[in-house]
């Protein structure tokens, strides 16, 4: 096997295919990127058997072949070749020799026998705008849970229904919620289709496709080797769905409510990090809505306190609440308007705290798009 391939193009490649995998393996041929010389140029892959990478790219090929070598290692070693073309060729005791310039590198072969075949899909396919796909994600992925306690928390819920694709993650304590488009072409039909994607991996999607043209969404598989597979371009991945019953969340968000506020999202922001520097970690953040601001309010060790007041527009009467100031903090993120409407919502259990929903305001007076929609639990507040 030998080929000649452009320095970059390469080293952005491997960097592609090794992103997904785990930093360790338990299986240290799954630790390998699987490169194939062909004459229709080269292809990369890594695969865990949850998630894999795959992406062609082009190069001169002067013996076909195929080789596996470590991916974390080659990836290192290729970001920091000089600027010159690579040629990489196996010789005759079976070890992969890399030169670059005056560089060279002499690398281990894994045995490409014992590697698992990479999943193919060939289920229904949609499209969605990749922009649009991988800002709904950074909306979305960070409320699902990091606790591998409960597996379906730790996933992101995508459904599609008719011309539209919702994403919907939650930690029991919160709940985001996003739509937008789905084009399914000439399959698209009123029934809907759910895939519950690790947050991890899609989260790598979004930042890997965000600037990628429409990207292809595709379902395959069944029983315990259900897979989704996100295509742009040259690039694939897949991931191996999570198995379970994801919450019925969608019902917890209320219907339309007058009593509510409205903020400069930068401005709350802003206070709120100030403000809560003086808390203990996970104590919650008193707020106090009244007709014209928001106040917080802190006390934390050491005698330490703050408190700090910003502009607020409320319709209601007037509402003190406990909440998490980094769960804020990650919706206000999200919301991606310049205001931002918190409404407070009524329960039937006079006992239990309603949790309060947040959305963009594109002003103080006009509501912005609802295609994302979260809401936060409150905390009680014991004093």
């Amino acid at each position: 096997m030998k080929f000649h391939v452009n320095r970059d193009v390469f080293s952005e490649a491997v960097s592609f295919v090794v992103k997904l995998l785990p930093q360790r393996n338990p299986q240290p041929i799954l630790a390998g990127v699987l490169i194939e010389a062909s004459d229709e140029g080269l292809s990369l892959a890594a695969f865990d058997y949850e998630a894999s990478a795959r992406t062609t790219i082009e190069a001169t090929v002067d013996d076909p072949g195929t080789i596996l070598v470590h991916g974390r290692l080659l990836s290192e070693i290729a970001s920091r070749l000089p600027n010159a073309p690579i040629q990489v060729e196996v010789d005759d005791d079976g070890g992969i020799l890399l030169t670059c310039g005056s560089a060279r590198f002499t690398l281990a072969s894994m045995p490409v026998q014992e590697y698992p075949a990479i999943p193919e899909v060939t289920g229904d396919s949609g499209l969605v705008p990749s922009e649009d796909f991988a800002t709904a994600i950074a909306q979305v992925a960070f409320a699902a849970s990091r606790d591998d306690v409960t597996p379906v928390l730790t996933g992101v819920q995508l459904e599609v229904s008719g011309t539209g694709l919702s994403l919907v993650a939650t930690d029991r304590y919160r709940v985001a919620l996003r739509e937008i488009p789905w084009d399914g072409g000439g399959t698209a039909s009123d029934e809907s289709t759910t895939a519950l994607v690790p947050a991890r991996t899609l989260t790598e999607v979004g930042k890997t496709f965000a600037h990628g043209g429409d990207i292809s969404i595709a379902f395959s598989g069944s029983g315990d080797r259900e897979i989704i597979a996100f295509t742009a371009g040259n690039k694939t991945v897949t991931s191996l769905l999570i198995k379970g019953n994801f919450p019925p969340v969608r019902r917890l968000f209320p219907e339309a409510t007058e009593h509510h506020a409205v903020v400069n999202t930068a401005e709350l922001a802003e206070a709120v990090r100030r403000v809560s520097l003086v808390l203990d970690r996970s104590a919650p953040l008193r707020f106090t809505f009244t007709t014209d601001s928001v106040s917080m309010d802190a006390s934390g060790t050491e005698q330490a306190r703050a408190t700090e007041s910003v502009d607020a527009n409320l319709v209601g009467e007037d509402v003190t609440l406990g909440l998490n100031p980094q769960y804020l903090l990650e919706s206000l993120s999200a919301v991606k308007s310049e205001f931002v409407r918190i409404t407070f919502t009524s329960s039937d259990n006079a006992n239990k705290l309603s949790p309060v929903l947040i959305t963009p305001q594109t002003s103080v007076d006009k509501a912005g798009a609802d295609s994302f929609r979260y809401l936060l639990q409150p905390n009680l507040l014991l004093r």
